[in-house]
């Protein structure tokens, strides 16, 4: 393929050389670059923390009443937007839908941070924050996790500034599991009146306690406070990318106006309002979470394989040296786990998530036969570093 410009015919032509090299933003140079470990997934999915099970079964209804006409019609997000409101106990005008919670940061990002601004948020925790953050130009302010892995509540106090633009709370923490408590999330919010807060939730269906509650609009609620929910994990949506920011309405305003007006398809439009209203499905799932937890955790404690508590879907466990040669043991067992010794504090870490009750037999088992195979043995672990070694991964 030749690579002279195009020209119209009887212009004068440009040789390839005199292209000049561009440059995009210096902050997206600086920007570190992820690489989704999504290749190869052949097996049991116990590695991405999704819904190993399927969606609501009315999501399959909805599906089938889509007609080839509609695929022609512009997405309308407003419509759900106002269902998902209702479920929420806000008013429609609080809730923005968001290509998952991906998009959610990205705008949030997008809509509050000028060059020079501080994000502040926890490590080890999601990469996307970085990566947005650093995207728009700001400092990252990022507060290291001591060894027990808990929210480092003090030090995030102590790391707040008059520069501090947006502080991200995750509860529960991916991939640490750890929770940050409501009383803690609004002593911050007040410590911080002139920064936004945003509490990332993905994960709150396995955990229940939230701040959604107190974005109901009244005199005591938080101007400065918006949650991020998901659609991928409890829900099972995640090959459709549908999240949402819910908050106050002179938040919502500014993050409207910096949204695409269709970011959200309308299959996934279509899913979410089949699936939202359906709290047995979801009490059903979650309840198969945590009953599957409690087993996974009780093996690995007869394993005498180091871990952390968890309030999510999935189980963070300290493998040592060894965790890549464990990581592939166990893909030749047919099971994907992930690798997390990438983030800040967790060199030699893998990470579990929970699936139905045979799919966690399924794990126990090889997690034993995958130990045993590699001749692991408990001597092995020692303390993690407190520094990444590569980019961490995503998700």
């Amino acid at each position: 393929m030749s690579t002279e410009a195009v020209t119209e015919p009887g212009a004068p032509r440009l040789a390839s050389e005199t292209w000049v090299d561009i440059q995009p933003r210096r902050a997206i140079l600086a920007m570190p670059e992820y690489h989704p470990p999504l290749a190869g997934r052949n097996g049991l999915r116990l590695d991405f923390n999704e819904n190993t099970h399927a969606p609501s079964p009315r999501v399959r209804e909805a599906l089938g009443r889509i007609t080839l006409e509609g695929f022609t019609i512009y997405p309308e997000r407003g419509p759900v937007e106002a269902v998902v409101a209702q479920h929420l106990g806000l008013k429609p005008e609080q809730v923005l839908l968001t290509n998952a919670v991906d998009e959610a940061i990205h705008i949030v990002c997008f809509t509050f941070l000028e060059e020079g601004d501080e994000c502040l948020f926890a490590v080890p925790s999601f990469f996307m924050y970085d990566v947005n953050a650093m995207g728009m130009g700001a400092k990252l302010v990022r507060v290291q996790a001591d060894d027990t892995l808990a929210f480092p509540y003090e030090r995030m106090l102590a790391a707040i500034t008059p520069k501090t633009k947006l502080i991200i709370l995750t509860t529960p923490n991916n991939p640490t599991g750890a929770i940050t408590t409501r009383e803690q999330i609004h002593n911050i919010a007040k410590a911080a009146p002139h920064a936004v807060i945003l509490v990332d939730e993905a994960y709150f269906h396995f955990q229940g306690d939230t701040v959604m509650g107190d974005l109901v609009e009244g005199a005591d609620a938080p101007q400065n406070i918006l949650v991020a929910r998901t659609f991928s994990k409890a829900y099972g949506l995640a090959n459709l990318r549908v999240g949402l920011l819910a908050g106050p309405v002179s938040l919502l305003n500014h993050l409207r106006k910096a949204s695409s007006p269709y970011n959200v398809n309308g299959v996934a439009l279509a899913a979410v309002e089949a699936c939202i209203g359906d709290t047995e499905y979801i009490d059903w799932y979650v309840q198969q979470m945590h009953e599957g937890r409690a087993r996974i955790e009780k093996a690995l404690d007869n394993m005498k394989v180091p871990r952390w508590p968890s309030h999510a879907n999935f189980v963070l466990m300290h493998i040592g040296p060894r965790h890549k040669q464990f990581v592939n043991e166990m893909r030749t067992r047919n099971i994907l786990v992930r690798d997390r010794s990438a983030d800040p504090g967790l060199d030699g870490c893998v990470r579990l998530t929970v699936g139905l009750p045979d799919q966690v037999s399924m794990g126990i088992q090889a997690l034993r036969d995958a130990l045993a195979g590699i001749n692991w043995q408990p001597a092995e672990v020692i303390k993690p570093e407190t520094e990444p070694k590569e980019t961490p991964e995503y998700e």
